[in-house]
């Protein structure tokens, strides 16, 4: 009850989140097989079986080789996410399962191949799962046994698979796809910054999700799949979707070029090369082999049924099925998965990034040549008069800001490079690329770094790195997003992304190793994170602390997949459709946060340049403002007769006007938002004082100063007042 209760569980989720073009169809096929008994004269040379579960008929082709003619016994297990779905011995020479061919077993060679009919008790054992999930977890084991001794004669192990997978181009394209929104979407960003300001403005990353977040999202998840770790074939299938944004790309013409150029610069390609790649291994994941296991149990099942239909040797479907599978884990196999040689890698990612570069740098000359003939020849916006400016500026910053996204990659290919490759000009150009994308990351630090120094002395905050222009082209591409209080935290940023690369590729083939290490860094960026929330806006922090969070969370279920823990199949696929429905969930948010952000951009502006604006039209107030509006009574007509009164009453006050010229009152005035004042056009000022005498006047805030003056009878002078705008 349980075991059903497990695999049906496992289907209905992945299912569920996996794309339907993954999915449909009723048939399953070996695609390889692994022996799994040395020191014995009988092997199994080629395995090909399909099993069509419409009309419940199985095709296979067997061929192998036997020392000595012998009768033998005849034991299948086969196994679906660790459980055990069936189990069955027979002999080959009784009659309900009689085989000829192995009836005794000849020796020399032996082959067979046919069409036979499933009896329903036997389909019926097949768990529909193995027909509707996609990359299922199956093995096949067949033994054969000596009927006199109970010795072991041989014994194979096969994969199958339903033809159905979750690593498919479209889940790649539609990747691609979010991630070249969002690059759309900050670019539109960054052009409008550049219009503004002229140059690449700050926008670029305050929106979130950012380019950047989305392309190191991608990445996290390519970076799991690389991990040494027994992961289930869905998951695997599933990461290899997202090798585009750690710079893989399966494309043999230039697999075939970078073998050439490896081939006179010291490596060897008799070990690692495209077309070996394609001889010698099968290029399934782990998973896969599972499935054709599956399969070849079927084979074998269905020959004990219904006696062979003989054919010739040489009628075999496929000569590549008589390769025995090659597993391998790590960065090697989730590589090679992608017909891309260990060796490769490398000098791989640095053409796709040189490929990136030039692109750029065309782009932008490009549009140089648009605009200065546009300029030459038409009417040329003022709005891109400051773009029009800064070229070279705009192609160095994108250079630097495609620096910082790939670091972590780099580093981790770099090593590998170091420690698997064997060309001496590879290891050569990873040394010195390395140096010059951490030289680059290193001499902006110390820029922004001694430019924050520099304003705390002068102006007691680094706000100026925000607020003046020429720091903000410079150097905003690091710690735009972030808040003025927080604009260090790209430092954190940038030593997250080099230890991740460093661990990832000095612990290859070590994966409890690599997974403590990568859960302790992916905690520690997320303490950072949540204790500083250091982003300009809510909705960054909010964003950034989930991904961190999945990413975190990520790691630590990739501990169910260590093989030193020994946790069950069954457990471990559970938990790898319960990743890849979490990544495939954050993943769609993103998308819709893209879209959100193409509309709000449209009205929304930039926080950091918004106030950089507002604070240069406060600059921009000149020497002498311009005369109150209620001086009007100097010219009034209506104003004919000017009295002055005086009395021994007690003093009365009232306030006297500001000089035209108080600038610092006519600041005071324009922040406090005072009310209109009603026209007092004279007002008399009355009142006697002797020398010993001290008249105090009070005024309040809406245009009232507190004051005191002394002032002698002789020296009296009456004044006309007037009411203005305070």
């Amino acid at each position: 009850m349980w075991h059903a209760l497990t695999l049906s569980t496992i289907s209905l989720i992945l299912t569920a989140t996996l794309p339907t073009s993954v999915l449909g169809g009723q048939a399953l096929r070996t695609s390889s097989f692994t022996t799994c008994l040395s020191n014995t004269n009988t092997t199994v040379q080629h395995l090909d079986i399909k099993y069509n579960a419409e009309d419940r008929t199985v095709t296979f082709n067997v061929t192998g080789t036997s020392g000595s003619i012998q009768n033998v016994t005849a034991q299948l297990n086969v196994t679906a996410y660790g459980i055990d779905v069936y189990h069955n011995t027979f002999n080959p020479c009784s009659t309900s399962t009689f085989v000829s061919q192995i009836c005794p077993l000849p020796a020399g060679t032996f082959s067979a191949n046919g069409t036979q009919t499933i009896p329903d008790q036997y389909a019926s054992q097949i768990p529909d799962i193995a027909f509707s999930v996609p990359d299922i977890s199956a093995t096949a084991t067949l033994q054969l046994k000596s009927l006199d001794t109970g010795a072991d004669i041989a014994c194979v192990q096969a994969e199958v698979n339903n033809g159905k997978t979750a690593g498919v181009p479209a889940i790649s394209f539609v990747a691609a796809g979010i991630a070249g929104a969002a690059l759309v979407v900050t670019g539109a960003s960054a052009v409008g910054g550049a219009v503004v300001g002229g140059g690449v403005s700050g926008g670029t990353v305050t929106t979130t999700p950012s380019f950047t977040e989305v392309f190191g999202w991608f990445q996290g998840i390519a970076i799991n799949g690389m991990m040494s770790v027994n992961y289930p074939p869905v998951y695997r299938a599933f990461a290899k979707n997202f090798a585009f944004s750690t710079g893989i790309i399966p494309w043999t013409v230039m697999q075939v070029s970078i073998d050439d150029f490896r081939a006179r610069t010291g490596g060897d390609l008799s070990h690692n090369s495209v077309e070996g790649l394609r001889q010698n291994l099968d290029g399934a994941s782990t998973a896969k082999i599972s499935r054709r296991a599956y399969q070849a149990v079927l084979m074998t099942r269905d020959a004990f049924v219904t006696p062979p239909k003989l054919m010739p040797a040489e009628a075999l479907s496929d000569p590549l099925n008589t390769k025995v599978e090659v597993t391998v884990k790590g960065i090697k196999g989730y590589v090679e998965e992608l017909s891309v040689p260990e060796t490769n890698v490398f000098m791989t990612v640095l053409l796709a990034v040189v490929c990136v570069i030039a692109a750029i740098t065309v782009g932008i000359l490009l549009l140089k040549v648009v605009l200065e003939a546009w300029a030459v020849f038409g009417s040329f916006p003022k709005g891109l008069a400051g773009f029009r400016e800064h070229y070279w500026a705009t192609m160095a910053r994108l250079i630097v800001q495609l620096i910082l996204v790939l670091y972590g990659v780099w580093v981790l290919y770099c090593i590998f490079q170091f420690t698997h490759g064997d060309s001496w000009a590879a290891k050569t150009l990873a040394g010195i690329t390395l140096s010059i994308f951490t030289g680059t990351l290193a001499f902006f630090t110390f820029k922004i770094w001694q430019t924050a120094k520099k304003l705390k002395e002068t102006e007691g905050d680094a706000s100026g790195l925000y607020e003046k222009k020429e720091n903000w082209i410079k150097y905003s591409m690091f710690y735009d997003s972030y808040s003025k209080d927080h604009w260090w935290l790209f430092l954190p940023a940038i030593i997250y992304m080099f230890a991740k690369g460093c661990v990832l590729a000095a612990a290859d083939g070590h994966g409890l190793t690599q997974t403590l290490a990568q859960l302790s860094i992916e905690l520690f960026m997320l303490i950072i994170l949540i204790w500083n929330r250091p982003f300009e806006r809510r909705s960054g922090n909010v964003m950034n602390i989930i991904i961190q969070l999945v990413r975190a969370l990520s790691v630590a279920c990739i501990l169910v997949f260590v093989e030193e823990l020994g946790i069950s199949q069954t457990t471990q696929t559970i938990t790898g459709v319960v990743l890849i429905a979490a990544q495939s969930i954050l993943t769609g948010v993103l998308a819709l946060l893209i879209v959100t952000n193409a509309i709000i951009m449209c009205c929304r502006q930039n926080p950091h340049r918004k106030r950089r604006k507002e604070a240069g039209k406060l600059n921009q107030i000149p020497e002498s403002p311009p005369p109150l509006e209620n001086e009007k009574y100097m010219t009034d007509s209506s104003v004919t007769e000017v009295t002055t009164t005086y009395s021994n009453d007690q003093p009365r006050f009232y306030p006297e006007p500001a000089a035209a010229n108080d600038y610092q009152y006519y600041q005071e005035s324009m922040y406090s938002n005072a009310q209109q004042v009603p026209v007092q056009q004279y007002r008399p000022y009355s009142g006697f004082e002797t020398t010993s005498s001290r008249g105090r006047r009070t005024e309040s805030r809406d245009g009232l100063l507190e004051r005191n003056f002394h002032m002698s009878g002789a020296d009296r002078q009456p004044y006309q007042q007037y009411q203005g705008r305070y």
